[in-house]
């Protein structure tokens, strides 16, 4: 951090959480444990599913495990610090230890985003070009998407992280929010924000926006495709090849919009935390339930590996 003579460096943040609401400290620690716990047995068991079950080593389940691995980094980066913060008195995170939640958030949360457009089109593939899909959809290329997903969004996330560590903060040190996030910690800074308020906006602008287009782009062909089926069975199972992510992503990113697309200026407290448990606590819990309940495939291998386990 560059530091005027006169200013003091911050050392440790103070994280408000909900410290305004004592009252309901009590449920939020119940609430937020059993989430958490949700959370990491739900994934942890699709990540199972899909790496011991020969009938789920499709592009869909890879990029679904992929997908529940971030969920575990999203829900970890902020979990179980919220949880210390409620049962403690006083909810302190050293500056390098806030620097790595922020990594780790968004990074794991731009990752959900991309990771979401690319199972977006390997649906559209599926469906719209059935007969072309193993050779489109090929092991080499989904490696190779999922790598790519994994690096820009750890670039994004070490470029937000690398331009906040030169910020200067010389005090108030308490942050609005239960874990680091970028806005409130740009309103906790003393020294100019502008370099990056315009990053957070490119990445808004391209997570948001570029990468929402594209998932809808997706859909918008998808849907015309059932539309012009002729089997009412035919469209009835395509649809359902692509309803539990059409429902993953409108959760999604109906959470991210409330909490991101706004100006650093408008920023308001109580609205960010609400929004936050919706895509850092409530999507990863609710995403293995809604594939498991949803998919024929996933409720099979389930059952075997249940059977498995009873004998």
């Amino acid at each position: 951090m560059i530091l005027n003579p006169n200013q003091t460096m911050v050392t440790e943040f103070v994280l408000e959480g909900f410290s305004e609401h004592p009252s309901l400290r009590l449920l939020l620690i119940g609430c937020f444990l059993t989430l958490y716990t949700m959370a990491l047995i739900g994934n942890i068991v699709i990540i199972a599913l899909v790496t011991s079950s020969n009938g789920l080593h499709s592009p869909m389940y890879f990029f679904l495990c992929n997908l529940a691995t971030m969920d575990i980094v999203c829900t970890s980066s902020v979990l179980p610090k919220a949880l210390l913060g409620l049962v403690s008195k006083e909810n302190t995170i050293a500056f390098k230890g806030c620097m790595a939640q922020l990594f780790f958030l968004v990074w794991s949360a731009s990752s959900e985003l991309l990771l979401l457009t690319v199972m977006a089109y390997d649906r559209y593939v599926a469906i719209c070009h059935p007969l072309h899909y193993s050779s489109r959809m090929s092991p080499h290329l989904c490696g190779a998407l999922a790598l790519g997903v994994w690096s820009i969004c750890a670039l994004n996330a070490s470029i937000n992280t690398g331009l906040m560590t030169r910020l200067s903060f010389c005090g108030p040190k308490v942050i609005t929010h239960f874990f680091c996030e970028i806005p409130p910690l740009l309103l906790l800074s003393c020294s100019p924000t502008y370099v990056n308020s315009i990053m957070t906006l490119m990445a808004d602008a391209f997570y948001g926006g570029i990468n929402f287009f594209f998932t809808l782009l997706s859909y918008g062909y998808i849907i015309a495709s059932i539309l012009r089926m002729r089997s009412a069975e035919g469209k009835k199972k395509a649809f359902s090849t692509c309803s539990s992510h059409l429902i993953v992503v409108c959760v999604y990113y109906s959470s991210v919009f409330c909490a991101y697309i706004s100006p650093a200026s408008s920023y308001s407290p109580e609205r960010s935390k609400v929004t936050s448990v919706l895509y850092s606590v409530l999507s990863p819990t609710l995403n293995p339930l809604i594939y498991t309940l949803r998919n024929k495939d996933v409720k099979l291998a389930l059952g075997r590996l249940l059977s498995s386990f009873s004998h």
